[in-house]
């Protein structure tokens, strides 16, 4: 049986907050996410927006909102997130010092109803972050640098999928596995056969022609 995954379109490759509203109310009812890339220049050399934006989004379309926060000592800010809408809030091992703060912030996020993300640089193992999966909703991993849009996927990630979807298995855990960084036409089957439950896609879907056409082909029923 072919597996049929959930899309989450990017809102990377947009640079207008506007933009960014009118992308999310075309989606709506089509992606099942709108991933929100959230960067400040002390995580990522890139800033994007907070979660004034967030609110916005939330207020003027009916689109889930995964929010990825790539900055770093994100603690303060999750509760303006999950107030502004958030329905998925994915928070970086490599932006917390204090692990034990990661620990209690994930489950605060649960805490409040909202699914809790752990996401993982291309350079970090999986190894490093295994005993937070047991606790996360959501574990989303970087198949590039986090930054930009447009990369391609790293070769070895798809080792990494691998290895998450075994640990998953073997524990019987039911966190989501969550993929981002170069997914298109050419990989998505073959990260849909890997276990990803969760496609974000950036460039493919918003540039392509047909973006609709586009999300059907990373769901695997195109």
């Amino acid at each position: 049986m072919k597996k049929i995954v959930d899309v989450a379109v990017s809102t990377d490759p947009i640079d207008n907050f506007q933009n960014i509203v009118d992308y999310a109310k075309e989606m709506q009812g089509h992606a099942d996410f709108l991933h929100c890339d959230i960067m400040n220049e002390n995580f990522v050399g890139k800033n994007t927006y907070d979660y004034n934006v967030i609110k916005t989004i939330n207020s003027s379309s009916a689109i889930m909102l995964d929010c990825h926060l790539m900055v770093n000592e994100p603690a303060n800010d999750v509760t303006k997130y999950i107030n502004a809408g958030a329905n998925i809030v994915t928070l970086h091992y490599e932006a917390f010092k204090d692990k034990n703060q990661l620990a209690e912030v994930l489950k605060y996020i649960k805490k409040c109803s909202v699914l809790a993300g752990i996401s993982l640089k291309p350079a970090t193992p999986f190894k490093e972050i295994r005993a937070f999966a047991y606790n996360a909703d959501v574990v989303l991993v970087m198949g590039v640098e986090p930054g930009a849009s447009g990369q391609e996927t790293e070769e070895e990630m798809y080792d990494k999928v691998a290895e998450i979807n075994r640990f998953k298995t073997d524990n019987n855990l039911n966190f989501k596995i969550e993929f981002d960084g170069g997914v298109n036409d050419k990989n998505a089957q073959k990260l849909r056969d890997l276990g990803v439950d969760i496609l974000v896609s950036g460039s493919f879907v918003y540039n392509s022609k047909d973006r609709l056409k586009a999300i059907k082909i990373l769901k695997g029923i195109e």
